[in-house]
């Protein structure tokens, strides 16, 4: 796990001098989905401190039982609204915001739960695909509700690149988004884009957070121990 954290972290390094960017300026999250929160802790042992998990019935244990480390858990899954509540109780951030209907089921549960959550827009790069996201001429309108919501920060954008195809046009189109939100909140800077195979693509497009998974882990277990 050392060395898959230190290779992606090269990786990184070598993406951002290519972009002329700065390394500091990414956040690398650790996608954990289907390993045990003895790797979690191991990740954390070696400077993780950004955590991912898709799924609310697992996420939620794995987050009580690292509940004495030092992270920010990220929710990257598409999201139903009757999980909204759970999901206030332990995320930090929700990066899968993609309508209307499920801001106020989480606003909601964070003022219930006494908490302030920090959302991304999740944004759909290719319309033939079924795996969440609001069309980017729907942003706007979404980004406003985050921002008004109580309990609720909007703090960016975020995407997955369309299965099977380039994903360099992809980022592209999701920094034309995150340009155009940023004119309209300044403070919603955040760019979720890239993953273990392309990473290097969304640096060079201004990626600011990225969601590695199997570079780090290795191949997705079929069952969390």
């Amino acid at each position: 796990m050392a060395a898959n954290l230190d290779d992606v972290r090269k990786r990184i390094g070598e993406a951002c001098a290519a972009a002329g960017r700065d390394a500091s300026q990414i956040t690398l999250i650790a996608v954990s989905k289907t390993f045990p929160p003895s790797d979690v802790r191991h990740l954390a042992a070696l400077g993780v401190t950004d955590v991912a998990e898709n799924r609310d019935q697992e996420a939620r244990p794995k987050a009580t039982e690292t509940s004495d480390l030092s992270l920010t858990w990220h929710f990257v899954g598409q999201l139903q609204t009757n999980k909204a509540r759970s999901v206030a109780g332990y995320a930090d951030v929700v990066q899968s915001v993609d309508r209307v209907k499920l801001v106020g089921a989480l606003s909601s549960a964070a003022v219930r739960s006494e908490r302030t959550l920090r959302c991304l827009v999740q944004v759909s790069l290719d319309e033939a695909e079924d795996r969440g996201g609001a069309a980017p001429d729907d942003v706007p309108e979404l980004a406003d509700a985050i921002a008004a919501a109580e309990g609720l920060e909007l703090k960016g954008v975020m995407a997955v690149a369309p299965l099977g195809a380039d994903s360099l046009p992809a980022f592209q189109r999701l920094a034309e988004v995150a340009a155009g939100l940023r004119d309209a909140h300044p403070e919603a800077d955040v760019m979720s884009a890239g993953m273990s195979g392309d990473l290097e693509q969304a640096i060079a497009c201004g990626a600011t957070h990225l969601r590695i998974g199997t570079a780090l882990l290795g191949g997705r277990r079929a069952i969390v121990r």
